[in-house]
Order: C-alpha cells, then structure tokens, then sequence
C-alpha cells in the first residue's frame, strides 16, 4: 500500500541501606513508564498483508480518536526491554513488587506491585472488558496465574500460587480513578487509551504516516507510523496496528531512538469484539485464602494540581514529546539521598555508605548550576534526582533533564 505523509496534524534479602537506595534511587517514574506503556496492549502475528483501501494519516487518526469500542475479550503478549539497570546480586526491578507464586502471606499481591513485574520480559495476559465497572485481566504463567477483577465498585485481585486475595473498592473521584492500578488503571494503558496519548501528542513537532497493512489476531489492519522530529526526545518511532473495520488500536511498538529492538512490543494474539459472559467478572475468594483489605483506600491529599501531596510543586514542563516531569520527592525520600551521599565521604554508618555506592552503580553523577545529582537511565525514559531532592523525568535526552534543572 501506498505511503500517506502527514507532517502536520491537529492533535525491582537486601540490607535496610539497600532497600532504602533500591526504593529512592530510581524514582516511581521509571516504573510509572513501564507499567503506563504496557497495560492490554498487544506479537504482531502476520500472514500476509491485506489489501485495504487507502487511507490518509490524518483520516486514520480520526478513525482512531472515534473509536468507541466498550466490550471485548482477547489474549495479549507483552515483551518489554526498557533498558532498566541491573541490581547487584543479578536482581531485576521488576521483581522488587513480589513475584508470583510466592509462599503464603509473604508477597504483596496487590495490583500496585504487580505492575513492575511487567517492567521487564515477556508476559502473556488474558483481558476482558465490558463497559467501565467490569474488567478482567490475568497475566498467565506456567506455575501460577494472576488476576484483578472489577465488579462494580468492587475490585478483586488473587495470586492462585500463594492463594492471596487483595481487596479494594475502586475510587468515585475521577482523579483518584486514573490512578488505581486495578483493571481500570491498567484500562488507561490499553491499546486504545496509548493510542491516543501518543496521538495526543501528535503537533508539527512530528511526522506522521500510514506505512501499509498488516494482519494482527487474524484481524485486517493499518499500520500508523509517528515520529518524533525533536533531537531531544529519547523515542525513535511509535507503531499502532489500527483494526480496519472499528479503529480499535491492535499494535503498540515503541521503538527508541538509540536503535536496536523495541522498548515495548505487544499485540492482541486473539481478539473478539463479542460481550465477555457475566460470570467473567464473578469472583469469590478460594476457601482457605488470606485476604487483605487495601488500606489505601481512603481519599488521598492532594496538592491543588491534583497531585499527591508528597509529591507537592508536581509540574511539567516543555510539550508534547519533549514534556519533562519536575517535583520534590517527599522528605523522608529525599533525607535518605542526602544521607546516602554524605557517606560516601565516611561520615555515616556502613549501610548507608552501601546505599551511596550503589547509587553510583545505577546513576551517573552530573552537575550543573543546580548542584549536583545522580542520572538514572533506561532506553526510553531518563530521570535526574539532584542531591537536595529534586526530581526530573522524561522521555528526554539526559542533557534536556540536566538544562531543565538550570
């Protein structure tokens, strides 16, 4: 098919000093990366390339911006490669959150430490959805199988290989609702919705076009191709496999500048735009399950931009593929920086020297007239935490990171 151009359109046993440099070094947005671009998104699995009629850049976008798809079940496999730096002893961020399978009562369960397991490798998700208040996603594993499950107001989330249940009640404040890490959140970092964030960001800073078809879970579909024009924008290009027949995104590939595989490739494996069954979204904790209550459930504080409290001056900076997350980490984050810091000059105990260590295993220190400042790397995503707590993150260049904090 034909190339259409558009070049302009409208729009993780550690010592306590350890686990303190683990928990601070990194900053949640590193994290908040992976588990936002990974979701329900879908290996492209092709036979043959379907002959459709031709489309515009600009006309797909629309396609895709009035899709309005709200029921439909499929398998997904998500491999991911972000580049996350490895932790002494051979550990990985991901498996920071607790790992599947893990002995009774001695892993977290919840959704909000599940999501970094899939920071890194493959994955193969199961996902249901009917409207908003009913959704089901399961990441399937050989030994075990983990699933979270909304009913309503009611969310459930259960590891069958310690026979845990976490249970929570899915926020009313919409605020509060775009950051549940229950399938509603990961709803936000479905096909449909990355689509549209990536698209959002779509301004005459980047180049967009239709670069032929595709069959994606047997299904016909365009492949959409945007790129960033910014030299300091870290993303090379940003593939969308769109479902012919109803515009639903099929295909996420983020491909980083630097070269080399995709940072993220996931597909729809099997689709079906049919209603899921009601039983779907039925659960009812196994007998002889420990079940947790999330204490979390309470209203958080918020700052008057909507962000949490503890991370109070939330701002960004900067547009579109360029935009540059900026806010001062909560005290008691930002003190353990400092202590760890300080005793790489010996002034403090041994754990702590540890924590200052491995912060310049995992970070490169950069200074500026700022001060001074580790910069923590992966193959998207660069964040700079200076020494007295400021962080800085995007999918930037580390030279954007270390000029916005001038």
């Amino acid at each position: 098919m034909a190339r259409n151009e558009l070049t302009e359109s409208p729009e993780g046993h550690r010592t306590p000093g350890r686990r303190k440099a683990v928990r601070y070094a990194v900053p949640v947005a590193v994290a908040g990366l992976a588990a936002g671009a990974i979701g329900l998104v879908p290996a492209l699995a092709k036979s043959g390339d379907p002959d459709l009629p031709k489309i515009s850049a600009e006309d797909l976008i629309a396609k895709v911006a009035k899709s309005d798809v709200q029921q439909m079940s499929g398998s997904v496999k998500v491999t991911t490669d972000l580049g996350l730096p490895s932790l002494p002893g051979g550990a990985s961020f991901g498996s920071l959150g607790g790992g599947h399978g893990g002995k009774a009562g001695g892993a977290d369960v919840s959704p909000q430490a599940k999501l970094t397991e899939l920071a890194s490798g493959s994955h193969t998700l199961r996902v249901a959805v009917d409207g908003p208040d009913k959704q089901r996603v399961s990441i399937v594993e050989s030994a075990a199988e983990y699933s979270v499950i909304r009913n309503g107001d009611q969310v459930w989330a259960y590891d069958s290989g310690s026979n845990t249940v976490h249970h929570s009640t899915a926020p009313r404040d919409k605020g509060d609702a775009e950051r549940h890490a229950g399938p509603e959140g990961l709803k936000g970092a479905s096909p449909q919705e990355l689509a549209k964030k990536a698209l959002a960001a779509v301004d005459d800073s980047t180049a967009v076009s239709v670069d032929g078809t595709a069959k994606v879970a047997g299904r016909d579909a365009y492949q959409l191709v945007v790129k960033p024009k910014a030299q300091e924008s870290t993303v090379g290009a940003v593939r969308i496999a769109v479902d012919a027949k109803t515009g639903v995104p099929l295909k996420f590939t983020l491909s980083p500048k630097s070269g080399g595989k995709a940072a993220i490739d996931a597909a729809f494996t099997k689709v079906d735009f049919a209603k899921p069954g009601a039983s779907t979204f039925d659960f009812t904790p196994p007998k002889g399950a420990k079940v947790t209550e999330d204490k979390a459930d309470a209203p958080k504080q918020r700052d008057h931009k909507g962000a949490p409290a503890e991370l109070s001056g939330l701002d960004v900076v900067g547009k579109s593929w360029t935009s540059i997350a900026q806010f001062k980490m909560p005290a008691d984050a930002a003190k353990g920086a400092k202590d760890a810091k300080d005793a790489k000059g010996g002034s403090l105990g041994k754990n702590a020297g540890g924590a200052g260590a491995l912060l310049d295993t995992l970070g490169t220190k950069v200074s500026g007239p700022f001060g001074s400042g580790h910069v923590f790397s992966t193959r998207i995503v660069n964040v700079l935490m200076t020494d007295d707590g400021h962080v800085y993150a995007g999918a930037v260049t580390k030279e954007a990171l270390v000029k916005a904090a001038k």
